[in-house]
């Protein structure tokens, strides 16, 4: 069974997909009261599974009327796409960066599950076992290299 967490972020994907923009804006205590939790719950998601490494933009404004705005913001057009991975990873990338970038990839069809799964497995801070910063420069070079060659099919 999923729990709540899950149920709320595929409410809120479908909800996206649904509208004409990608852009949705919901009302915390609205969305608690709809699925029964308490507002620190929709905050926890929308924290961890709605960031800019996942391909979201969220702008919050607390208050009475207060909203939470959320945005899909689509990959660069395919030929553009080696630009945007040189912009994200730079030099270094830390783990949940490098695990953001392989979602947005893979949740805009660039790559399969199977090579996310393989991504994930090779940039794991337990396959990198250096010490810091040379770890996250160590996996940028890595995950660059994997994603030009997976994506110059």
């Amino acid at each position: 069974m999923r729990n709540v967490s899950d149920i709320i972020e595929q409410y809120l994907k479908h909800t996206l997909q649904l509208s004409q923009d990608n852009v949705i804006e919901i009302q915390r205590s609205d969305l608690a009261d709809r699925f029964e939790c308490v507002p620190s719950q929709i905050n926890y998601v929308i924290s961890t599974r709605f960031t800019v490494e996942k391909g979201f933009l969220v702008e919050s404004k607390r208050g009475g009327g207060g909203y939470i705005r959320i945005q899909k913001v689509d990959l660069p057009l395919k030929e553009a796409i080696h630009v945007h991975i040189f912009r994200t990873i730079s030099t270094q990338i830390d783990q949940s960066g490098a695990e953001g970038l392989i979602y947005q990839l893979e949740d805009g069809e660039l790559i399969t599950c199977r090579e996310a799964n393989l991504l994930k497995a090779a940039i794991s801070r337990d396959v990198l076992a250096f010490k810091l910063p040379l770890r996250d420069e160590i996996r940028a070079k890595l995950l660059k290299a994997m994603l030009i060659a997976l994506l110059s099919k």
